[in-house]
C-alpha cells in the first residue's frame, strides 16, 4: 500500500492508533500477522529523544510492519523537522505530529493537545517537516481543549494545515480537558462528537480526514467510512486484536482468508526467540498477545499462561505454544 497515494486519492484507511506503552514493535508485529492492509502507528516518540537519544533503539522496526507510520511529539518547527528527517531515513511510510495527547508529560513539554491552542505553530511545524521529506506528513488532533469552542478550534487548526499542505488529518472526536481530568479520564469522560468531524469533512472535501475515539468494532468503522476517509481503532484493537482478522476483507475488500493459527504461533515464537537472543524478555512479546482470543473458550487459560508463565526466569518461547495449545484443546473439546 502506498500511503501517499492513498491519502491523495482519499482511499479508505483503517489504522491502529498510536498508544503509549502499547503499540511497540512487538505489538505491531502481531497486528501485521492479523491484517496485511491496516496502517500501523508507533507509540509517540518525542522529537528531542530522537535528536539526543538512540534513534536505532527508538525507531527500528521489522520490515513486515509496513505500512507503518511514526508519531512524533514536539513543538519546535526546526527540531521536529530534523526528527522527521531522521524518521524518513528509517523508511517509515508516514510521519504524524501529535496534537492530541493530554498527558502531563506532553503538557510540561508544551506539545500534544496543548498545541490545539496554537494552530499557527502547528502549521509551521508541518510546513517545516514537509520541506525535509517526501513522505506524507500528517496530524492527529482533538476537537479542542478545555474551554475552547470546538467549532472554532477545529476549523482554525484545519485551515492552517490545509494552507501548508498537510497530507491527512486524524481527529480524536473528543475535546481534551488539560485541567481537571487525568489522561485516562480524557479517553472516556469528554463526550464524543462524531458529527463535528463529519461536518469538518463536508467543509474540506479535498483533505483526507480520519476519525478516532470510542470505536469498538468494524461495523461502527464502516458506518464512519460512509462520511469520512479513514477510521482509527485504539483500545479495541489492542484488547481484542482478533477483530483485525476481518479488516482486509470487510474494509479493504480483499477475498476472505482463513487464518492458520499454528503459523501465527510459530511466527510469534520465532519473533520472541530473536528478541530474547538480544537480551529481551519473553513478556515483552507475550503481553501484547493476551487479548488475541477475546471471548473465545479457553481464552482465560490462554491469558493466564502468557501473563504468568512468561514472567518466570526460565521462560522460553515454548510458553507461546503452550498457550495456543490450551485454546486449541478447549475449543476442540467443546465440539
Amino acid at each position: 500500500m502506498s500511503i501517499a497515494k492513498t491519502y491523495q486519492d482519499k482511499d479508505v484507511v483503517l489504522a491502529v492508533a498510536p498508544m503509549m506503552d502499547w503499540t511497540d514493535r512487538h505489538c505491531r508485529f502481531l497486528h501485521r500477522l492479523l491484517s496485511k492492509e491496516a496502517l500501523l502507528y508507533t507509540e509517540m516518540v518525542v522529537a528531542e529523544a530522537i535528536l539526543h537519544g538512540d534513534p536505532e533503539r527508538l525507531l527500528s522496526y521489522d520490515d513486515v510492519e509496513h505500512p507503518i507510520a511514526v508519531q512524533i511529539g514536539g513543538s519546535d518547527p526546526d527540531r521536529v523537522a530534523k526528527a522527521a528527517e531522521i524518521c524518513a531515513q528509517f523508511g517509515y511510510d508516514e510521519i504524524n505530529l501529535n496534537v492530541g495527547c493530554p498527558s502531563d508529560r506532553v503538557q510540561s513539554g508544551t506539545f500534544g493537545a496543548c498545541l490545539m491552542r496554537e494552530p499557527e505553530l502547528v502549521a509551521r511545524c508541518i510546513e517545516k517537516m514537509k520541506s525535509v521529506t517526501d513522505i506524507p506528513v500528517t496530524v492527529k488532533c482533538r476537537l479542542g481543549v478545555d474551554e475552547q469552542d470546538e467549532e472554532i478550534a477545529l476549523d482554525e487548526m484545519t485551515s492552517g494545515l490545509v494552507q501548508v499542505g498537510v497530507d491527512a488529518l486524524w481527529v480524536h472526536a473528543r475535546k481534551a480537558w488539560l485541567q481537571g481530568l487525568s489522561p485516562k479520564e480524557n479517553r472516556d469522560i469528554p463526550p464524543l462528537n462524531y458529527e463535528r468531524v463529519y461536518r469538518l469533512k463536508a467543509q474540506n472535501p479535498d483533505l483526507f480526514i480520519g476519525i478516532n475515539g470510542g470505536i469498538t468494532d468494524l461495523a461502527q468503522s464502516k458506518t464512519h467510512l460512509e462520511h469520512l476517509d479513514g477510521v482509527m481503532l485504539g483500545r479495541a484493537a489492542y484488547h481484542n486484536a482478533g477483530l483485525l482478522l476481518d479488516v482486509d476483507h470487510q474494509i479493504y475488500g480483499k477475498a476472505p482468508k482463513a487464518i492458520d493459527w499454528q503459523e501465527v504461533c510459530n511466527t510469534m515464537m520465532a519473533h520472541a526467540e530473536e528478541h530474547m537472543s538480544k537480551g529481551g524478555r519473553l513478556i515483552h512479546v507475550t503481553r501484547h498477545m493476551v487479548g488475541l482470543f477475546h471471548g473465545q473458550r479457553g481464552s482465560r487459560r490462554f491469558r493466564q499462561i502468557l501473563s504468568t508463565d512468561a514472567l518466570k526466569s526460565d521462560a522460553t518461547p515454548q510458553v507461546i505454544q503452550t498457550a495456543f495449545d490450551a485454546i486449541e484443546f478447549e475449543m476442540t473439546a467443546a465440539e
